[in-house]
């Protein structure tokens, strides 16, 4: 019975986090349509830039405060509440018209979307066992990837049908809503909530002997821990530097595509895929490396994925315009090297570090300090590519990614000496 629960609640958040990607990807695909629509009123790379900017400040100031707060109030109800009021927020986009009505509505779905990846990975970690958070948070993990997938397809093809970019923002509304009345019935935020016991946390925490409590007694027990840690300090700044580079992918590829490769508009959009595709593959591959080969120390792991990743950006730096299938084979290589690693980070790590006690509070600010960096991929890529082209915006990624090998080398040096991450506190 505990077993049918638990893919119950995998599958459950697996296809709901899923879900909010189609109220998040929609702007990145829709981006050409609505450049081509009011850019006589003069919205352009530069302006979407900002309104993606906007929203990463929103999305990220979110991710702090949700996080913390969804240890104290439990996963499933903000879970599902960061999905309704998405919803919401992607229909008033939507209906809007203006640099200025875009802005406020993209800023409004960032801040509730913010809810959904902290509930996710505190609900994860009231059922699962510590000996398999690599492989489970590496198939939670698909939920992001996956779901982009399937977004970015869905909505090429709506592009294909002339739907419109209207029409793409009320259907993404569609899919989400649909998916927030079923997990309504099938989502619960503990074993105990239905009758069963919750599993044994990591001995290794920031919390030590308590992180098995289901919830902190005040905002510094929670907190502290976590400040005086220099491990969880190094994941924050491989955070800023691995988000930086995704949230670049997920929202300028469909127009680099565009303008280097020269794609259409829908073809961009399904082939910008590839790269949460390939990152789909990278998540359960470095997820099973981290539990049955690398137990006391995923620092190793991420240096071997990120590393290449520098050469990779470099070549892209160099592409010349009109090379198709050479951009779409580098995207998908970064996609597999770089997005195992960048689930680590607010994933199995988050549960390593955090525990059942904090578990949401890691995630969120470890997010959150990534999302801080990853404002630079929106207005930053934007002017950087407006002004001196995409070369010199791959040739920037690169650099942030030498900065966040080394951070990775210095975490696997502090954790080198720490017991095994299966380790339960009962074996402690």
């Amino acid at each position: 019975r505990l077993q049918r629960w638990r893919w119950l609640t995998t599958g459950t958040l697996t296809v709901g986090y899923a879900g909010y990607y189609f109220c998040r990807s929609n702007l990145s695909v829709a981006t050409p349509l609505i450049i081509g629509e009011f850019g006589d009123a003069g919205i352009d790379k530069v302006v979407i830039g900002k309104i993606a900017s906007v929203g990463i400040l929103f999305y990220a100031s979110g991710k702090l405060f949700n996080g913390v707060l969804c240890d104290f109030v439990g996963g499933r109800r903000m879970f599902l509440f960061g999905m309704i009021a998405s919803v919401g927020a992607t229909i008033f986009f939507g209906l809007g018209a203006g640099a200025g009505v875009f802005m406020v509505a993209w800023a409004i779905n960032r801040s509730v979307q913010s809810m959904g990846w902290g509930a996710l990975v505190k609900t994860a970690s009231n059922w699962y066992p510590v000996e398999r958070y690599g492989t489970v948070m590496g198939i939670l993990c698909l939920s992001y990837l996956f779901g982009d997938v399937a977004a970015r397809l869905f909505f090429g093809q709506l592009i294909s049908w002339e739907i419109g970019w209207r029409g793409l923002f009320f259907a993404a509304a569609a899919v989400l809503g649909t998916i927030f009345l079923i997990s309504l019935f099938t989502l619960r935020s503990s074993p105990k909530d239905v009758g069963l016991d919750e599993p044994r946390a990591a001995a290794n925490t920031v919390f030590g002997s308590r992180a098995n409590d289901s919830r902190p007694d005040h905002l510094w027990d929670l907190l502290a821990p976590f400040l005086s840690s220099p491990s969880f300090w190094v994941v924050c700044v491989i955070s800023f530097g691995l988000t930086i580079i995704r949230e670049t992918f997920n929202f300028w590829t469909p127009l680099y595509l565009v303008e280097v490769a020269g794609l259409t508009e829908g073809g961009a959009g399904k082939a910008s895929s590839l790269f949460p595709l390939f990152g789909g593959l990278s998540v359960l591959v470095t997820g099973a490396l981290t539990d049955f080969f690398s137990r006391g120390n995923r620092g190793s792991i991420m240096l071997v994925f990120l590393v290449p990743v520098v050469g990779i950006l470099i070549a892209l730096s160099r592409l010349e315009s009109g090379s198709p299938g050479m951009a779409l084979f580098l995207i998908s290589a970064v996609g597999f090297l770089m997005i195992g690693p960048y689930g680590f980070l607010t994933g199995v790590i988050a549960l390593d570090l955090g525990g059942r006690k904090g578990a949401s509070t890691a995630a969120g600010i470890v997010d959150s300090v990534g999302y801080f960096g990853g404002i630079v991929s929106g207005w930053g890529i934007g002017a950087i590519s407006q002004e001196r082209g995409w070369g010199s915006a791959f040739m920037f990624l690169a650099w942030v990614m030498v900065v966040t090998v080394l951070a990775a080398g210095v975490f696997w040096w502090l954790r080198r000496g720490v017991p095994g991450a299966v380790e339960t506190s009962e074996s402690a």
